[in-house]
C-alpha cells in the first residue's frame, strides 16, 4: 500500500471512530439536546459566547440571514431571559446583544456535559495511551490554530496560509 494510500485509509478510520464516539456522546443526555433552542437560536448564544457582544449586523452577517430574521431570533432568545439587548457605548444608534447570566449558564453546562463525559472515558485510559492522546491532541490543536483565519490579517488569513 503506498503512503498515500495509508494516510487516506487512516483519515478514513479516524473520522469513522470519530463519528461514531459523537453518537455515543449524543446518547449521553446534554443540555444542547435538552434545550428548546432551534439551531439559528444556539449559533447566536454561540457567537455572542465566543465574541462577548454583537450587534444585529454582526449577527446577520454570522448567520447569513436578514436583520429582520435576526430581530426575532433575538427577541425569542430575549424572551427565554439567555440574551440582553443594550446600547452600543461608541454607537448610540447601534443595539448590541449580549448573553445574560443564564445564557452564559447554558453554554457551560452544554461544555461542561462534553468535557466531563470525556473525562469520564479518559479515567479509563492507562497512563502511557494518556500521553499518546495528550502529544496528539496537542498536535492537532496546533495544526488547526495554523489553519484557522487570523481575522487581523489581510484577507483574513494567517501568514502560514499564504
Amino acid at each position: 500500500m503506498s503512503v498515500s494510500n495509508e494516510r487516506e485509509v487512516l483519515i478514513r478510520r479516524i473520522t469513522e471512530t470519530q463519528r461514531g464516539m459523537a453518537r455515543l456522546f449524543a446518547q449521553h443526555q446534554s443540555p444542547l439536546f435538552s434545550s428548546n433552542l432551534t439551531m439559528r437560536q444556539l449559533k447566536v448564544v454561540m457567537v455572542l459566547s465566543m465574541n462577548g457582544s454583537a450587534s444585529g449586523q454582526d449577527l446577520s452577517h454570522n448567520l447569513g440571514v436578514g436583520l429582520g430574521t435576526v430581530t426575532g431570533i433575538v427577541d425569542r432568545l430575549v424572551a427565554q431571559g439567555l440574551v440582553s439587548r443594550h446600547e452600543d457605548p461608541h454607537d448610540r444608534r447601534v443595539r448590541r446583544v449580549e448573553l445574560t447570566p443564564a445564557g452564559a449558564g447554558l453554554i457551560e453546562e452544554i461544555n461542561n456535559a462534553g468535557i466531563q463525559q470525556y473525562r469520564r472515558i479518559m479515567e479509563h485510559l492507562d497512563t502511557e495511551t494518556l500521553r499518546t492522546l495528550d502529544d496528539v491532541s496537542r498536535k492537532i490543536r496546533d495544526v488547526a490554530e495554523k489553519l484557522t483565519p487570523d481575522k487581523s490579517a489581510p484577507g483574513g488569513l494567517t501568514s502560514d496560509n499564504g
